[in-house]
């Protein structure tokens, strides 16, 4: 979805939370930097997992945490009524490194099939590059509802894979098949993306 924006408040309706729109900045984009920085333990405890009792378990639950700024970040925007530029990208660009680098990880220690990270992150930067195409044209491409979705069912298969259960369902693991759905959701909800591109080119001529 293509929009043209500035941060605003839904008229009629009253601010609850921070009365500063910086502070409500910081707030929602601290959530999302927290989210980035958690990122590297879980890749660590990942590579640290075939060799470490419970790394997988402690992933998972960094993971979870991180997982759930997200959510927290989402919320907040809604009930506060803030949003920015530059919270938008932060938001989904934390998403995009926390589930690429899980993904990598999770590929490297044998616990996801590589054809299925690659296609989730060859999709995370292809539209990371479109929102920052049309960022230098002034325009913010919000998260639509196959993006959120997109992400939720990552987050499972992530988890599954991270627990993974070693009885197989016909030829592939259950979180094999949790991976392969999220590949598929994620290919699909580049689709509300790349439909908005002829708009985003005729802007950047104009």
């Amino acid at each position: 979805m293509l929009k043209r924006v500035t941060p605003e408040v839904v008229p009629g309706e009253a601010v609850r939370g921070p009365t500063s729109r910086r502070h409500a900045a910081n707030v929602l984009n601290g959530l999302s930097l927290a989210r980035i920085v958690l990122g590297v333990p879980v890749i660590a405890l990942i590579l640290l997992g075939p060799s470490t009792s419970y790394c997988f378990a402690a992933a998972a639950a960094v993971f979870t945490v991180a997982a759930a700024t997200d959510f927290l970040d989402g919320y907040l925007a809604r009930r506060w009524h803030r949003t920015s530029d530059l919270g938008v990208f932060l938001d989904t660009t934390a998403d995009k490194m926390l589930v690429a680098g899980a993904l990598i990880a999770l590929v490297a220690v044998g616990h996801a099939s590589a054809w299925a990270a690659a296609v989730i992150v060859w999709r995370e930067l292809a539209v990371l590059g479109l929102k920052a195409a049309a960022a230098t044209s002034g325009t913010v491409i919000y998260p639509s509802f196959w993006g959120k979705l997109k992400f939720n069912v990552q987050f499972v298969a992530i988890i599954l894979a991270l627990f993974r259960y070693h009885h197989r369902i016909g030829p592939m693991y259950l979180d094999q098949w949790a991976l392969a759905v999220a590949a598929a959701v994620t290919v699909l909800s580049a689709w509300s993306y790349l439909k908005s591109l002829p708009s985003l080119l005729e802007g950047t001529r104009s």
